[in-house]
């Protein structure tokens, strides 16, 4: 829930990790289903896999390094949280190797996706507590906005439209008015399209 006492950074940062949980809950649940379609079910693993990367890379080497200048005691914390993340790059390797199978057993995709959710949901819980004092305290509104400039630059595309569906589900209207505000012009213009297709694809995911 947002308050207003939360600066832009950790409102972007809880949205996204809710994005996260929601997506890998999705696919966990939905590549246990036979009648999940192919096509949705490796768009959605192809996003996961793209993005989770990206997100804990863009933690290891830029925003950790950001908070450990202005407060070297959160180096061993932050420390813990990329060992974390080297056993999701793990979790992330195996799931990407899986193949999506068009008929019949999918339990190896279904066990390979358990295994991230589990991971990730865990992860988080042991990174919000020190990652949102960190943003309100360490943070200066100038950079989180260039920080968040860098990760927007450099997100994959690999099935990015997913995000807007997932944010959609996670956040207020405000919240996610606010987020989306930060891509580039060309992207802004193709927001309707992303919403749409995302919800179609989630919504597919669902009903499988």
């Amino acid at each position: 829930m947002t308050t207003a006492q939360e600066p832009r950074s950790v409102i972007e940062t809880r949205l996204t990790h809710d994005m996260h949980r929601q997506a890998t809950t999705l696919l966990a649940e939905a590549a246990a289903r036979r009648e999940a379609d192919v096509a949705h079910l490796t768009e959605l693993r192809d996003f996961l896999v793209a993005t989770l990367r990206h997100h804990h890379e863009s933690e290891d080497h830029d925003l950790w390094p950001m908070i450990e200048a202005v407060s070297p005691g959160a180096s061993e914390p932050l420390k813990a949280l990329s060992d974390e993340h080297d056993a999701l790059d793990a979790a992330l390797d195996a799931l990407e190797e899986m193949p999506v199978p068009t008929e019949g057993d999918r339990r190896e995709l279904a066990t390979a996706a358990a295994a991230l959710r589990d991971l990730v949901h865990t992860h988080l819980s042991h990174e919000e507590p020190l990652l949102f004092p960190a943003l309100q305290e360490h943070v200066s509104p100038e950079t989180w906005e260039a920080f968040a400039l860098r990760v927007i630059t450099t997100t994959p595309p690999v099935g990015a439209s997913l995000l807007v569906g997932f944010f959609d589900e996670v956040g207020t209207p405000e919240e996610v008015a606010l987020i989306l505000s930060a891509l580039p012009a060309p992207a802004q213009a193709g927001v309707p399209a992303m919403r749409a297709h995302s919800a179609a694809v989630i919504a597919s995911l669902r009903k499988a």
